[in-house]
């Protein structure tokens, strides 16, 4: 049989864009347009409605990057007009396909109501459905003029205000009353949803044959002069075939509304908050014409901001949540990355995220819900698990830039063994708008085709593109049971995921992290932002640690307002693109202001606590906020007085014939040669040689840096292909300080920047440490430092939340070769039978582990680098810029144990107060394996105290909580600090002064304890 199918499907196209699309509008009328600037950020309605407004019309220019500018549109429908469906049509200045990334506005009525939100995908108002002529039609519209930045790009100015310049990046398109052509809209539904199938459809399917027949005929029946005339029939000669059944066979999609809102990105905060309002907007005004019709909304913090800054679009959601029609998701805060985030602060993305919920909705989320982060923690299911969740979807894997992801429909298991049913959508897209195509692939794409049948589609423009359109709806009610086509009924992820879960008792099983295998650059990139959230987490645990303390012991209140604030500000800066550093520089230079106030206020509460703790006198108090104890004897989690003791023994520090020196403490012999170069570790009590003959240590490493696409997201692996050593040499010094610490400093120029790099050794430790700052202003360029250590193993174990994951250090397979770039917490572990070394660090995520050729041509070694800074141009053209300081340390002879202690100590350094009174701990734990995590009061104000702790080895553990205060009762309890469901009794051993808990934790379980005083 001959295919017409490419004449029919030109024809089609050239009718739809020049004649039946033009067509849906008709008898327009211009709109009378007056405008204001607002001066500097946006301005509430009020302000706005009482500005001087000045006449503009179509064609003139508006809007100066990042500035918003009110328009005033009045028109009065004609008396002609009478029955028919009115609307006001709004072009802005729209480019065509760019939703989301360009100006948007929201359209409000005379009194401050939201009525919906415009951009190019969505760009009319309502004005009657069957309109009486006369009604005077009048609106306010709230325009911001965001720069269209573009995904990806090079460097770009447009990204800072201040930067960005002030000439108009739009000029008005038409903006008129226009009549809506029902009919013709309905046809252009029709030919649409027919077309996309019809070309899906394999050459040897009769059905194809089917549907260019009839295209055909509906083609036939227009006339291209009275389209509107001749919809109705039109339409007519498509009823068969947009009637027949779809077969058994087909898969059974659930398209659930979706706008997915980067909290900051190619714009900043504050426009965040806008295109949530614009978006919720739009779906509430769908709502009320398609009752059938849901949306899922993620990121607790967005509604927040939603209901502070605009409570009536609040209060229309809460009544859409009340019918099921809005549905929150997800239960986290924000859709935070999962690679960076502390322990601690991953469980309080769930924590906040759903009991807003909870507070606000009454409704327990149970999916969560990340379809945009960039790889997934092996930590998560757990958490999942223990925040009262069920399920988790993302579709990010799909980007995988080697190996294909093996499933969509799978149990996901953690590392300590719990599993999550999960769901990558096979669409491939969060943003799909329900196309031929797109249903096609998802159906095809499949990898459970066999074992399941269904399979979620999230539908709808985001980034502010305005969420569904009803264009979308009507597509969903096309396909619901259409031959050829998958069956696609509008649900929400819940009634997705009980009808999968039934279907599929037994899925396939993944274990462990979910690798993106793109992005790698976001463990490095804005160093600034990642260690503010390092410190501000750290900060955190010491505020809660010792403000609680003070209040038990009846010293201080506990500060509650401010630390939720506080951890809900650390919690939005977690979000997968302003943490991972790929956002604008306006997002990131905000971030480092925010991070130096909550710095300042949490100090200022930790002092507070101190002083109150450490009492009066004239000794001094040591605070060890860790939760080891240290090596001078203060208590993990408690304070002791610093008692006097002789003068340590000084390292001894001596020259070296080539000019370096030679730092002994009696239990490390270290050599730093004349380039400044750790050249020989020995651990003096195993006799052992920690760097391979012929390496140095302590090396920094410059590549070339500009990868194929997405500049601040990426790094590729031919970075690899070429670096240059830093060894050159301005200065050279060594010192003995009063505390017997010694330290070898260098200065060293490359290209446009300089650094200095200090080795020190302190008395009666092994630690190594390193303190490097940079003044960095190299571009497309990779700073790393290089510690190799003379240790056979192929793989390392890298921190990550409640434990530690482990990696390969070589490529047998694509997989493994995929992680040449990988992340971790505070520290990494290398290690053969016997021996181990850790490398922890303060601040740094981004991290390489290889396998090394000795002199001797043998791999028997390792090189663990940090990826210290990056100087990607897009988009923030300035990365990284400027003054940087990074510690970190190198551990000889360490088990996995001592990587973890060293890890916490490095990043919760003592504190020494004036006092006169040591402070026992809140609770101890007698096993070093179980970690202390957290410990606060209760987020009800009962005063019970919460104690997080974990299995920190990987292996089974027995231990004993005790408690330094009366305890009348405990109980397990989860994320949210409620009895945990099935878990067992715990038994209180009470005493008058403290009581005791039994535990017993499998590897690398989470226990959540709260504690009745």
């Amino acid at each position: 049989m001959h295919d017409d199918r490419s004449l029919v499907e030109q024809r089609l196209d050239r009718v739809l864009t020049e004649r039946l699309r033009p067509a849906i509008y008709s008898h327009r009328v211009p709109l009378t347009v007056r405008a204001w600037t607002a001066p500097g950020e946006p301005v509430p309605f009020a302000r706005a409605r009482t500005a001087d407004y000045e006449p503009v019309r179509s064609g003139d220019p508006w809007g100066p990057p990042w500035s918003t500018v009110w328009f005033h549109l009045t028109g009065e429908v004609p008396a002609d007009w009478a029955g028919r469906r009115v609307e006001a049509v709004v072009d802005l200045g729209f480019e065509a396909d760019r939703a989301g990334f360009q100006c948007e506005g929201l359209a409000y009525t005379p009194d401050g109501v939201p009525v919906k939100g415009l951009n190019p995908r969505n760009a009319w108002l309502p004005v009657a459905a069957s309109a009486r002529g006369g009604e005077r039609v009048e609106y306010l519209v709230e325009a911001g003029a965001n720069p269209l930045i573009g995904q990806p790009s090079g460097p770009t100015t447009l990204g800072e205000r201040e930067t960005a310049g002030s000439e108009p990046l739009y000029r008005l398109g038409r903006l008129d009353l226009a009549v809506l052509e029902t009919e013709v809209w309905e046809l252009v539904q029709d030919l649409e949803v027919l077309n996309g199938l019809m070309r899906e459809l394999g050459l040897r399917d009769p059905r194809r044959f089917e549907l260019v027949r009839a295209l055909e005929r509906a083609l036939d029946a227009i006339d291209l002069h009275d389209v509107a005339g001749t919809a109705a029939a039109a339409r007519k000669q498509l009823t068969e075939v947009l009637s027949r059944p779809a077969n058994a066979s087909a898969p059974r999609i659930t398209a659930t509304g979706h706008a997915h809102i980067d909290s900051a990105w190619l714009w900043p905060l504050r426009e965040t908050m806008r295109k949530v309002a614009r978006t919720t907007a739009n779906v509430t005004a769908l709502m009320a014409e398609h009752p059938d019709f849901t949306f899922a909304m993620s990121q607790a913090q967005q509604l927040a901001w939603l209901k502070s800054q605009q409570p009536a679009l609040f209060a229309k959601v809460a009544e859409r949540v009340a019918t099921g029609q809005f549905v929150p998701v997800g239960g986290m805060w924000v859709e935070s990355d999962t690679n960076l985030p502390g322990g601690e602060a991953l469980a309080r993305q769930f924590v906040h995220g759903k009991r807003f919920f909870l507070e606000e909705f009454g409704l327990e989320t149970r999916e969560v819900w990340l379809p945009d982060s960039f790889g997934y923690s092996a930590a998560l299911p757990q958490l999942v698990r223990l925040s009262g969740s069920r399920w988790f979807l993302t579709q990010k894997i799909s980007w995988n830039q080697v190996n294909r992801f093996p499933h969509h429909t799978f149990a996901w298991e953690g590392i300590d063994g719990t599993r999550v049913f999960t769901h990558f959508p096979p669409v491939d897209t969060y943003n799909s708008d329900l196309s031929g195509k797109e249903l096609a692939h998802a159906a095809g794409n499949f990898a459970e085709k066999g074992h399941a049948t269904r399979f979620l589609v999230p539908f709808g423009w985001g980034n502010g593109g305005g969420g569904p359109t009803r264009e979308m709806i009507a597509r969903a009610h096309r396909t619901a049971d259409l031959e050829g086509s998958p069956r696609v009924g509008l649900g929400t992820p819940r009634q997705f995921f009980e009808a999968a879960e039934a279907e599929y008792p037994e899925p396939p099983v993944w274990v462990g992290e979910l690798y993106l295998e793109l992005h790698r650059g976001t463990y490095t990139s804005q160093a600034r932002t990642k260690q503010g959230n390092r410190r501000s987490e750290h900060l955190l645990r010491e505020a809660e640690l010792w403000c609680a303390t003070a209040a038990v012991a009846g010293l201080a209140d506990y500060p509650y307002e401010a630390l939720d604030r506080l951890w809900k500000t650390v919690l939005l800066h977690q979000f997968h693109d302003i943490l991972p550093g790929s956002s604008i520089a306006w997002v990131h230079r905000e971030a480092e202001a925010t991070y130096a106030e909550i710095r300042a206020e949490l100090e200022e509460l930790i002092a507070g606590a101190l002083r109150a703790l450490a009492g009066e006198g004239d000794a001094t108090v040591v605070f060890n906020a860790a939760p080891h104890a240290t090596a001078d004897g203060t208590p993990a989690l408690g304070a002791a007085v610093a008692t006097a003791r002789p003068d340590p023994v000084p390292v001894r520090l001596t020259g070296t014939a080539d000019g370096g020196h030679l730092l002994d403490n009696g239990l490390v012999r270290l050599t730093v040669d004349a380039r400044g170069l750790v050249t020989s570790l020995v651990d003096l009590a195993a006799d052992r040689e920690v760097i391979p003959a012929g390496a140095a240590g302590n090396l920094l490493q410059l590549h070339a840096d500009l990868p194929n696409a997405w500049d601040a997201w990426d790094i590729d692996s031919f970075y690899r292909n070429r670096h240059t050593d830093l060894t050159g040499v301005e200065r050279l010094t060594a010192e003995v300080d009063a505390a017997g610490v010694a330290t070898v400093s260098v200065v060293r120029h490359f290209g446009a920047s300089r650094v200095t790099q200090r080795t020190s050794l302190r008395p009666g430790t092994g630690l190594v440490e390193f303190d490097t700052e940079v003044d960095w202003h190299e571009v497309e360029a990779i700073l790393k430092v290089a510690l190799p250590a003379d240790v056979h193993t192929d793989r390392c174990a890298c921190e990550i939340q409640f434990g530690h994951v482990y990696r390969p250090t070589h490529g047998n397979t694509s997989w493994d070769a995929a992680k040449f770039e990988i992340p971790a917490h505070r520290f990494v572990h290398v290690a053969e039978p016997g021996y181990g070394v850790a490398v922890v660090n303060d601040s740094t995520y981004g991290h390489d582990v290889t396998r090394a050729t000795g002199v001797d041509g043998v791999a028997t070694s390792t090189v663990v680098r940090l990826s210290l800074l990056r100087a990607p141009r897009y988009p923030d053209p300035r990365t990284d810029q400027g003054l940087h300081r990074f510690r970190y340390a190198l551990v000889a002879g360490a088990a996995i144990g001592d990587a973890v202690r060293e890890g916490y100590q490095l990043n919760l350094p003592p504190r020494r107060v004036p006092g006169g009174t040591g402070v026992a701990p809140l609770v101890t734990v007698d096993n070093p394996a179980v970690v202390v995590e957290a410990v606060k009061l209760a987020d009800d104000r009962s005063g019970d105290l919460v104690v997080r702790l974990y299995e920190s080895l990987g292996g089974r553990a027995a231990a004993r909580l005790r408690t330094r205060f009366p305890a009348t009762g405990a109980y397990h309890a989860d994320l949210l600090e409620r009895p945990l469901a099935d878990a067992e009794p715990v038994t209180l051993d009470g005493a008058d002064d403290g009581g005791s808990v039994a535990l017993r934790l499998r590897p690398f379980q989470i226990v959540t304890l709260r504690l009745r005083r």
